[in-house]
């Protein structure tokens, strides 16, 4: 791991040397190390100074993030539930969902498979990138179609896809100039990048400050804001066709339980990491919250701040010419 000596955003390259910054650590699943984030002052993109290789990236998910926990028999496909309550919910957040059937479709970050299980329900001819050596299990059982490591374009064709999805992607590369160049080098003219990816100017980075979720180092290395995507965008051949705002319910819930549960460096997350313990005082914090959460408080309360494009998560899409 190194300091980029730089210290050029990643976005826009501008100097970030006597930018705003603070210091930051995995809250989660105590990988180790105190990370430093900077936001452009041009254009407020938010990224972490340090740079991993790609062994060090893949060894993030594999080793430290809790797929390897997860149960093959307990594998559920998405399905759509009725259009008010995916409303309510936050589903439409998943880029996925947006793809039209029939599609030829890449999904870059596809993590356990449920989306892939999905398009070809929708009659899709999809194949799936994922970092995390556990997508092997899911994709021998299932014969979906998934390159184990980060997206290489040249795994295929040049203008090959008519839509790649990221969901939850784009923030966890280190250089997203390029990753979203070598993406719109596999596109058809007219295709379609649709992502989803945290929003750096929403209410919960302001209000919640470093305890906000997706600050989450060192995994997300980039938040961007609607600005550094409009300037990301036209840097690699694309162009921001629409916006949404939709977040979904859930994040909220998990906020509060974050804050409860905040650990020491070094320590992990008794609420992220598997196996965690409870002591009573915490518990009945949790009893609470998830009272608050059954009468869909946080619901109401991350639509509210959809609506008015506060909201925690935003979905591009970005078409090639």
């Amino acid at each position: 791991m190194t300091v980029d000596p730089k210290n050029a955003c990643p976005v826009c390259g501008t100097s970030t040397r006597d930018a705003r910054s603070f210091e930051c650590f995995d809250d989660r699943y105590v990988y180790p190390g105190r990370f430093h984030r900077q936001q452009c002052p041009n254009c407020s993109h938010c990224f972490i100074r340090e740079s991993f290789s790609e062994f060090e990236l893949q060894n993030q998910y594999t080793h430290y993030y809790p797929r390897s926990s997860f149960d093959l028999d307990h594998y559920v496909q998405y399905k759509k539930d009725n259009p008010f309550a995916s409303w309510f919910n936050g589903d439409l957040y998943s880029p996925f969902l947006w793809v039209k059937p029939g599609s030829r479709v890449l999904d870059i970050g596809c993590g356990f498979g449920q989306s892939l299980g999905y398009l070809q329900q929708q009659g899709c001819d999809v194949y799936g990138v994922e970092a995390d050596e556990n997508i092997r299990r899911v994709a021998d059982k299932f014969g979906f179609k998934v390159h184990v490591g980060l997206f290489d374009p040249a795994n295929y064709p040049d203008g090959f896809f008519d839509i790649v999805t990221m969901g939850q992607v784009v923030e966890h590369v280190g250089n997203p100039r390029q990753t979203l160049r070598d993406v719109a080098r596999v596109l058809k003219p007219g295709g379609i990048v649709i992502l989803s990816t945290p929003n750096a100017k929403g209410w919960g980075a302001a209000v919640f400050g470093k305890y906000w979720i997706n600050w989450h180092a060192p995994y997300h290395l980039q938040l961007f804001t609607p600005e550094s995507m409009q300037a990301l965008a036209k840097q690699t051949g694309l162009r921001v066709t629409d916006v949404k705002t939709i977040t979904p319910s859930e994040w909220l819930h998990s906020q509060w339980l974050h804050l409860l549960t905040y650990p020491d460096q070094g320590t992990p997350s008794i609420f992220w990491s598997p196996g965690g313990r409870w002591n009573y005082g915490r518990k009945a914090g949790r009893l609470m919250l998830r009272i608050i959460h059954r009468l869909k408080l946080n619901h109401l309360a991350t639509r509210v701040f959809d609506t008015f494009g506060l909201g925690d998560n935003k979905v591009y899409f970005l078409s090639k010419s």
